[in-house]
């Protein structure tokens, strides 16, 4: 966001508004503004303290506590490894490592073209399927070393394109 724009702070006020018959309105808050921008940046944070009176250090708390907040912009693919400890026995470790690898970014970072994000996840509920990634949503059972690289290329052709 960088700067935000006057029509930016309007937005992110409005969506104040929604909520201010609300007892504990900060997280309603904070995922609207990161559905309607991808990410809460400070200058955000602030606006959100100005309107609510709630400081930007408890809010800062929130966006930091929950993984879904984030201060940063993210991929237009967020690639989810799990780490959960069926995840982790079948060698999930390996794999997050070989994304890391083939993207040049660690876990929580975003590539320099902007088209992935890699997320550390503790469990997504698929122990049966283990070791297992999601990206945007779809789920890649049985994930093995030997196929990121494959995964990887299949979103970079699709580009702009959802997969």
């Amino acid at each position: 966001m960088g700067g935000i724009s006057e029509n930016g702070v309007k937005t992110i006020n409005e969506i104040c508004d929604r909520y201010v018959d609300e007892k504990t309105p900060l997280m309603m808050i904070l995922s609207d503004i990161q559905n309607e921008y991808g990410y809460i940046p400070l200058e955000v944070q602030q606006i959100v303290s100005d309107r609510t009176g709630i400081s930007v250090a408890e809010i800062y708390g929130v966006v930091t506590f929950y993984s879904f907040f984030s201060l940063e912009p993210k991929g237009k693919y967020i690639i989810g490894c799990c780490l959960g400890t069926a995840c982790y026995v079948k060698g999930a470790q390996q794999i997050i490592d070989k994304f890391s690898e083939i993207l040049e970014i660690e876990p929580g970072q975003t590539s320099k073209d902007g088209m992935f994000t890699i997320d550390a996840l503790r469990c997504i509920g698929a122990c049966g399927i283990a070791p297992a990634v999601s990206i945007n949503g779809k789920v890649y059972p049985k994930m093995t070393v030997d196929k990121v690289q494959e995964v990887v290329d299949t979103y970079r052709k699709a580009g702009g394109a959802a997969v």
